[in-house]
């Protein structure tokens, strides 16, 4: 049988340089790497059967490749023809169907959300296929985001007013984020822990013995992320009114005072508000935040560290032991401080979350 001869394919400089790149890419799709390196060899002189060979195909596709590059160019290297490749395993009216009844309606036993197992059954498809469905289209109907909006006539004013001292903190002054962690428990396991180690996470018991509480104050400095704290033994009036005399102290005299706070009772009450009516603490200004809307304080997002790093997992045998752990916890804090920034104006912070980042 005569050996099948053809002409060297005519490339392009541009068009050979691409095909050279395509050639040895590790990105591109097998079929455009074995292409491209296909053509290379046409357009060395390489007999269709040689290549064949060197493809491991037929020289019936080397024909077609051939054919496409000298009709379509570089852009039909790697092509598939209309009607060809890989059929979809569903129809697209029942993925739409799928992803309709999903948005808008229930299950008939009034399920509050379909579940993959039960959608499937509606539709006649595997519970893998509504997955991927659910996937690709991000849909996750188990999921339910709450949120709370603030009632407080003023919502607006208070937001201005807290998150330009966020961006734009006055000169001269330094801005606290202040809040109270209450009733931070003492626990302790029934039994000891294990520890961490490999192929088993560390464990600790469910059950726990309760030995007090204690109250914890922070206030956050917003340009340092510095933190001052005290623990106590309740929260009164009379306890905001010491903790902000031990703000006054540690702060310089030169400067004024910023404090964004809630609106707790205790923060407004007659000894507080008695303090600051002084001559001596015209310094001291107060920005209260709008009704539920404990995100827009900053020292929230520092109570969460404490929380998650420190206390959730931690066993304590007394409350002197916790508030222990919470001085080296915020000794610890202090030597390497993270301010909080907060990153969105005031138009753009919604409840469901922060507006702040840790630098």
């Amino acid at each position: 049988m005569p050996i099948e001869i053809a002409a060297p394919l005519k490339v392009s400089p541009e068009d050979r340089a691409e095909l050279e790149r395509m050639a040895v890419s590790s990105s591109l799709p097998y079929r455009v790497v074995v292409q491209s390196s296909a053509l290379l060899l046409a357009a060395a002189g390489e007999s269709n059967g040689a290549i064949a060979r060197a493809c491991a195909t037929t020289t019936g596709t080397v024909r077609r490749w051939r054919t496409k590059f000298e009709t379509g160019g570089i852009s039909a290297v790697g092509s598939i023809a209309k009607g060809r490749g890989r059929k979809p395993e569903i129809a697209e009216s029942v993925i739409d169907a799928i992803v309709n009844d999903t948005l808008h309606t229930v299950p008939d036993d009034e399920s509050t959300q379909w579940s993959t197992r039960t959608m499937g059954e509606r539709h006649g498809v595997g519970k893998d296929t509504v997955a991927r469905i659910w996937r690709a289209r991000k849909l996750r109907p188990w999921r339910v985001d709450t949120f709370k909006l603030s009632n407080d006539p003023d919502f607006e004013a208070k937001l201005v007013d807290v998150v330009g001292l966020y961006l734009n903190p006055p000169e001269r002054a330094v801005v606290f984020s202040f809040d109270e962690k209450t009733q931070c428990q003492a626990l302790d396991r029934t039994q000891p822990s294990l520890p961490l180690k490999p192929g088993r996470g560390r464990t600790m018991t469910h059950d726990y013995k309760r030995n007090g509480t204690t109250d914890l104050f922070a206030a956050l400095n917003v340009g340092t992320g510095e933190v001052l704290h005290h623990t106590r033994k309740s929260h009164t009036g009379e306890d905001v009114l010491a903790f902000f005399r031990w703000i006054d102290v540690h702060t310089p005299r030169n400067l004024e005072i910023h404090v964004v706070l809630d609106n707790l009772s205790a923060h407004k009450s007659e000894p507080v508000r008695a303090w600051l009516a002084k001559p001596a603490q015209k310094r001291w200004h107060l920005h209260f935040t709008p009704t539920s809307s404990s995100w827009l304080n900053l020292v929230e997002g520092w109570f969460a560290q404490l929380t998650n790093k420190r206390l959730r997992t931690g066993s304590f045998n007394s409350v002197a032991a916790l508030n222990e752990a919470i001085d080296v916890w915020f000794s610890h804090w202090n030597d390497d401080p993270q301010p909080f920034v907060w990153v969105k104006t005031a138009e753009e912070p919604s409840p469901r979350s922060s507006g702040a980042e840790p630098h």
